[in-house]
């Protein structure tokens, strides 16, 4: 066989060589990493910088309101056009409240990204936004791991239990924590998002497509976990037939969420309908591993009293809550919290 014809055989590199491409190696790995924590430090201080501008703004008498406003459909606007998609009005009012929430420029923490960050937005608890942002990094927890905390209500879990390292070994454990219904109700719900002015009339399939039309809207207003199923959910009887308004499935939870709109006040009668819904959820729809659906009224105005007397003691499935169609006052907001 012609020697010309044969493959070269590979020289192995040597100990020198290894020691060479090992020191490279470890240059151009630090460099990447450098690379990225400087790409994510940028974006969380322009970002900041970004809502900075936009609330000295309004602040200044410029813009008429904040949320759903024309100029931060406008702004959006020209920016996407000139730097893309990151700019859409919900990014623009995520950096807007960056900067309410962390109004000191030091109080921003380059050791987390964007995506941390704006998961950190959803939380209202000022002392709980700390507490997530100093464990993240004594933990350097990824955002998936930050989320899953959060939505487990670490913070609120830690400061209730007297056994505080068994909440922190079960969080390090990943273990989930399973959330009581009551855990996931609001009271109340803001729906300024659907535009409809305070106190106009509106019907009640007005709300529902207000609602769905707006469904990204609604869900962050919901809270964690929730998952659009169906609308005007139909369940038969004979020939009498009811439709339900809304239903969602919480993944938190792990149960269907059954809503009905009103837009009056909260009867008897209309604690009795969500109790057959929930009665039908429970024997006819649940699958195997869920747990016993929710049922929430979303009505104008309630009278606990009613609630009370209309549910079994110790109900933990049918809650009433009041919704709002615009963003409450101040002092709203005080007497609120003070019911």
């Amino acid at each position: 066989m012609n020697s010309m014809n044969r493959t070269p055989k590979r020289q192995e590199p040597s100990a020198s060589d290894n020691r060479l491409y090992d020191k490279i190696r470890a240059i151009l790995t630090a460099a990447r990493e450098n690379i990225v924590k400087t790409v994510n430090s940028t974006l969380v201080q322009t970002y900041w910088q970004i809502g900075r501008h936009i609330v000295e703004y309004e602040q200044h008498g410029q813009a008429k309101s904040t949320y759903g406003s024309d100029m931060i459909n406008e702004l959006s606007k020209r920016l996407v056009a000139e730097f893309g998609k990151g700019f859409t009005p919900s990014n623009l009012r995520y950096m807007r409240q960056f900067y309410l929430y962390f109004p000191n420029h030091h109080a921003v923490r380059d050791n987390l990204t964007w995506t941390h960050y704006r998961l950190i937005l959803k939380v209202d608890d000022e002392a709980a936004r700390n507490f997530y942002i100093e464990e993240c990094i004594q933990e350097n927890w990824s955002t998936r791991q930050l989320e899953r905390q959060i939505n487990t209500l670490y913070y609120q879990r830690l400061l209730a239990s007297r056994d505080k390292q068994t909440v922190r070994n079960e969080i390090k454990n990943s273990v989930p924590h399973a959330l009581e219904p009551r855990e996931i109700i609001r009271d109340p719900y803001v729906l300024e998002f659907i535009g409809i002015p305070q106190g106009e009339h509106f019907l009640e399939s007005d709300l529902e497509t207000a609602l769905l039309s707006k469904l990204q809207h609604f869900l962050l207003e919901l809270g964690k976990g929730y998952s659009f199923v169906a609308r005007q959910k139909r369940i038969s009887f004979g020939d009498k037939h009811f439709f339900i308004d809304l239903v969602f499935y919480n993944f938190i939870t792990k149960c269907f969420v059954l809503i009905d709109l009103k837009t009056d006040e909260l009867t008897h009668q209309d604690l009795g309908q969500m109790q057959m819904y929930v009665n039908y959820y429970t024997r006819e729809m649940m699958n195997p591993g869920d747990n016993p659906p929710i049922g929430i009224i979303l009505c104008t105005d309630k009278n606990d009293d009613v609630v009370r007397y209309t549910l079994p003691e110790g109900d933990n499935q049918i809650f009433a809550a009041k919704y709002m169609t615009y963003l409450p006052t101040k002092e709203e907001l005080i007497k609120l919290l003070k019911s």
